[in-house]
């Protein structure tokens, strides 16, 4: 069944890495670097303060950091612990695929979808009552994140399923223990 399961992986990969054609490659190439994302983060960075003040907001965005840093290690262990190829580096599909990067470290689970997703649901958490009306659209950056590691043929579906589970799961945990904090610092 297990068997079954990464070959379906394997089969959605191919179909939906080989809907991509030349013309969307620019853009899926500039959604894929993290440094294009920067004006997003300042911009969040910029609300926290806005909304909280320099102390408070100062804290948040530390939190923030420790996030950013903590969910980059995770997913770093759990690659190194899986070793699963790339789809790019998977000599059974390789030839199959559109690829535009060739990154040659592990595939299972994606760090573009965790991080994104952890910091995502985490910023949602933080901001939802201030800024009820918009704060949803933050997950445009997961999703479109996420997908274009399908779209560059660098991980699979399952390494970015299970990203994004995760990714949710620890946005909501992290936050839980954020409040626990807070609460201790303005008491």
């Amino acid at each position: 069944m297990f068997e079954s399961i990464i070959q379906k992986d394997k089969e959605l990969l191919i179909l939906l890495n080989n809907l991509g054609s030349e013309q969307w490659d620019p853009f899926w190439l500039f959604i894929t670097n993290q440094l294009y994302w920067a004006p997003l983060f300042i911009l969040i960075f910029y609300l926290v303060i806005k909304s909280f003040g320099w102390k408070r907001g100062g804290f948040m965005i530390l939190s923030m950091i420790v996030l950013v840093a903590f969910s980059d290690q995770f997913t770093n262990l759990i690659k190194n612990s899986v070793e699963r190829l790339r789809p790019n580096n998977d000599p059974e599909i390789m030839d199959s695929l559109r690829t535009l990067i060739n990154p040659q470290s592990y595939s299972f689970m994606s760090g573009h979808a965790t991080t994104s997703t952890f910091f995502t649901v985490f910023v949602i958490l933080l901001l939802k009552e201030k800024f009820k009306k918009y704060i949803y659209l933050m997950l445009i950056f997961p999703i479109l994140f996420s997908y274009s590691r399908l779209y560059l043929g660098v991980h699979f579906p399952i390494d970015i399923f299970v990203g994004i589970t995760i990714g949710t799961l620890f946005g909501n945990l992290y936050f839980l223990l954020y409040r626990k904090l807070d609460k201790k610092s303005l008491a």
